[in-house]
């Protein structure tokens, strides 16, 4: 007895790469600065080694990561582009950060040393970044304490700074504290006498590389943007959107006035009205905090609006003024046609999350 064929999923992501590449190019374009693409949380949803691996062939700087294992990831999966710890690495972990010479920031004199301890007993030279904390709060030497940590660092045998960087907090929301921020960093950076051992000084983030400019930064480092999404609450149309969240129609039926619709019976019908279930939830990734602030999807063409509540595993459109659907139709949950800053917005988040909640049951299908 021979095999049944197996199903096509119920719910999937298409991930088109060549806007990936396309965005890539974009943010090039706008900085002219070398790339660090950050790939961290599994590069925002969409799939960590075929982004990487993408991004590679395109010749990116660095891959910037959250944590060892993202970094292990990496690595074992072939990718030779150096990786960058965006965080402070805990001393459990150092020794594996020297044996594969990923590019940790220094955020403490403590973790420098410590490196310097391990990288010598390897027989190994560490190349490091000096984290700045300009105001972030969350990691790195305050301004005024970066000469001296340098000096000190300089002294170690085995750890060489190659680099220098901070990170904006509020680069989207903020724009006169955000120039601030730029002016102490590259006055910061000005004004240290040994600057030319940096091969690197990097500030930006997708916001960042879209708002401002440096006096000083040779390298930015954009995440959102390269997935297709500026961060700012515009219709940027330089970037294209990369993935695409799709279910289908699984069943579709008639209700009568005030038929109750989902948990809660929040929504109650207010005429016959046409139903289509749709085979994503929650439990997809599907904001569950979407549940009556009027969001839509796309099927056939068309906006519809869903009803009542998001549950774990389906989601309920009204179908009534537009009767050509079908079960088996595709629904577009948020792509090209609903964004994802529109999701987010209804959900009270932000696209990142909504990017990183996407769970492992939807199938990723890469697009060339």
């Amino acid at each position: 007895m021979s095999a049944a064929p197996e199903s096509s999923p119920r719910s999937w992501a298409e991930v088109d790469l060549s806007a990936l590449r396309h965005n890539l190019s974009a943010a090039r374009e706008l900085s002219g600065q070398h790339v660090m693409a950050v790939v961290k949380a599994g590069a925002y949803g969409h799939g960590l080694e075929t982004m990487a691996r993408t991004l590679a062939r395109e010749g990116v700087t660095f891959f910037g990561v959250a944590n060892v294992g993202e970094a292990r990831q990496l690595t074992n999966a072939g990718v030779n582009t150096p990786v960058y710890l965006l965080g402070a690495t805990l001393p459990g972990e150092r020794s594996e950060v020297v044996a594969h010479h990923w590019v940790p920031c220094l955020n403490t004199m403590e973790e420098a040393r410590h490196f310097n301890q391990v990288a010598r007993d390897a027989g190994s030279i560490l190349h490091a970044h000096l984290a700045v904390d300009t105001g972030m709060g969350r990691g790195g030497f305050l301004p005024a304490d970066v000469p001296a940590a340098l000096e000190a660092i300089r002294a170690l045998s085995s750890v060489r700074v190659t680099g220098l960087g901070s990170h904006l907090p509020a680069a989207d929301e903020d724009v006169e504290f955000t120039r601030s921020q730029f002016d102490a960093f590259d006055t910061l950076v000005e004004s240290l006498p040994s600057r030319d051992e940096f091969e690197y000084i990097h500030l930006a983030n997708s916001a960042g590389l879209l708002g401002y400019r440096s006096r000083t930064t040779n390298l930015v480092r954009p995440g959102l943007l390269l997935y297709g999404v500026s961060p700012f609450d515009d219709d940027n149309n330089t970037f294209r959107t990369v993935m695409t969240l799709k279910s289908r129609l699984s069943v579709i039926r008639e209700l009568p006035p005030g038929h109750g619709i989902s948990y809660g019976r929040t929504f109650l019908t207010t005429r016959p009205t046409r139903v289509g279930t749709i085979g994503i939830g929650y439990g997809d990734g599907y904001p569950r905090a979407l549940s009556n602030n009027t969001p839509e999807v796309f099927i056939r063409g068309r906006r519809v609006p869903l009803l009542g509540r998001v549950t774990m595993d389906q989601v309920m459109a009204d179908l009534t003024d537009h009767p050509g659907c079908t079960p088996g139709d595709e629904v577009e949950l948020f792509g090209p046609n609903i964004p994802v800053s529109e999701i987010a917005r209804k959900a009270g988040s932000i696209p990142w999350e909504v990017f990183t909640s996407i769970t492992p049951r939807v199938h990723r299908t890469y697009l060339e």
